[in-house]
């Protein structure tokens, strides 16, 4: 029996059933092989972020466009319950309101963002090479000529485009909203909890982090859902972790005053420390006279002159998220670089 390739029109290759000559073999669209199939094993997820990506924009453009008009309806822009500034003053009222309208749904569109990385390490990283090793089904994709490194390069490239877009978006958007209602007005501060892990380039390199320890806790672990709980456990104690850490990224400032006398910070700036400080300059806890009998005594004794708060300002905001963002994206290099190591070493 012999078989017959016809050649194309041009006369230099044959055509197989092809009539354009031009497709590649396992070529799918805009896709190639791998990256078809990374989008097909995983098109559920990346849907779901795409709708939490376009829904989120939603809900932060609906909630800026409110928050803006009771601001400027009231007056409140940049007011506190409790605020130093004079034109704020009978404003309390209104700021109160506020919070009671719109801080609910702010922390939310805070919480998402927060969660984000953790969702994307439960969901899509953990299991991203973890399933597959488990399952055995990497053996016939390694068969089909290509190489244990393309094969980690294209699982991983894929998602964590997807997840750089997805992740950056919202950001943005959030900080857009952020700008009409974000610290004093509403309460929430850009150094709380929330406030800070949902602004800027932080929410971006947490999630990427979340795919580099899902992946390489998959490739040692070869379990699902043990790497699922492994990949939980590093990115919570990490980003714990990191949060006791940044008061400490750039110098903070400091101000000096007596120990009866009273001081107050701006309404936006983030208070590190406070205590006692000493004639020689030594710095001592604020509560270190609390339970002495005479107060004025225990000063005293001490040699205390006078009080201190150490601070970060409002404008210290954005470097020191850059510079978290900085650690953890080098921290996230370091270990898709091991991830690598670990695949050649196991599979040549």
């Amino acid at each position: 029996m012999t078989t017959t390739a016809h050649l194309g029109a041009n006369g230099t290759g044959p055509t197989t059933g092809d009539p354009g000559g031009a497709r590649e073999p396992g070529r799918r669209g805009w896709l190639g092989g791998l990256g078809w199939l990374v989008w097909r094993q995983h098109r559920l997820f990346f849907g779901v972020l795409l709708a939490a990506v376009v829904s989120g924009a939603v809900w932060c453009a609906v909630l800026r466009d409110r928050t803006a008009g009771f601001i400027a309806a009231q007056h409140i822009d940049g007011c506190s319950l409790i605020s130093l500034v004079p034109r704020c003053e009978g404003t309390q009222a209104a700021v109160t309101a506020f919070r009671s309208t719109y801080g609910r749904p702010l922390q939310l569109a805070e919480a998402g963002l927060l969660l984000l990385p953790v969702m994307i390490a439960l969901f899509l990283s953990a299991p991203l090479i973890a399933r597959e090793l488990e399952a055995g089904t990497h053996k016939l994709v390694l068969t089909q000529s290509v190489g244990p490194l393309r094969w980690l390069a294209a699982k991983a490239a894929l998602p964590a485009l997807v997840v750089l877009t997805a992740t950056t978006a919202l950001s943005a958007v959030f900080a857009w909203m952020w700008q009409v209602l974000g610290d004093e007005v509403s309460g929430s501060y850009w150094y709380s909890t929330l406030g800070f892990a949902s602004l800027g380039p932080v929410p971006v390199a947490y999630s990427l982090l979340a795919l580099a320890v899902g992946v390489l806790a998959g490739l040692l672990l070869r379990r699902t859902v043990l790497t699922m709980g492994v990949t939980l456990g590093a990115m919570v104690l990490l980003q714990v972790a990191l949060q006791q850490l940044r008061p400490y990224l750039m110098p903070m400032g400091s101000t000096e005053f007596r120990p009866k006398q009273s001081a107050q910070l701006p309404d936006s700036a983030w208070l590190v420390g406070r205590g006692y400080y000493t004639r020689s300059g030594a710095h001592l806890s604020d509560t270190l006279c609390d339970s002495a009998g005479d107060y004025e005594s225990c000063l005293r004794t001490h040699d205390v002159v006078g009080q201190y708060m150490d601070y970060h300002p409002a404008s210290h905001h954005w470097p020191l998220a850059w510079i978290e963002s900085g650690i953890v994206l080098v921290l996230t290099a370091v270990l898709t670089v091991i991830a690598f190591r670990v695949m050649r070493r196991r599979h040549g």
